[in-house]
């Protein structure tokens, strides 16, 4: 895979730093992606979504959730169970620890998560301040201009 320059972009812009380091991020990644645990992204409305990721045989307790600076990170890790007498001759249920990272999007928060039948599902919204929204200008004659805004008052 041929490697992309974004050095010369970082010159002539201002607060595109975090979209240049997704897309170095994104560029970084070959054929060796992450493959475990398997997860699904769902639209579950207008503006919310679902992460569910199989981790099978992880409880609440060996599972780590945390969202910080546009990242959700799921991290798993097993205790050590003890030894018991049975002797395993074949292990196909992965239990290794792992690491997921999710980039989220401008204003998307993480509502919760639960654990039900060996799924992880984090329940994600999006929600848009007031200020952000798109909001109607409405259009008055020469000698009718409509002030959009309050003056700042000065006490």
């Amino acid at each position: 895979m041929r490697h992309v320059d974004f050095s010369p972009l970082y010159r002539s812009t201002v607060g595109f730093d975090r979209l240049f380091s997704m897309l170095d991020q994104m560029a970084a990644t070959d054929g060796s992606a992450q493959t475990y645990p398997p997860y699904n992204i769902e639209r579950t409305g207008e503006n919310a979504y679902r992460i569910t990721i199989a981790v099978a045989g992880f409880a609440e307790t060996d599972l780590f959730i945390e969202a910080r600076e546009h990242t959700l990170t799921v991290r798993g890790e097993k205790k050590p169970a003890d030894e018991k007498s049975a002797e395993v001759l074949y292990r196909g249920i992965a239990s290794r620890a792992f690491e997921r990272r999710f980039q989220l999007a401008d204003h998307v928060e993480v509502k919760g998560a639960s654990l039900e039948n060996g799924l992880l599902h984090i329940e994600l919204a999006r929600e848009i301040p007031e200020e952000k929204k798109p909001r109607q200008i409405p259009i008055g004659r020469d000698g009718d201009a409509r002030q959009i805004e309050a003056a700042p008052s000065v006490n």
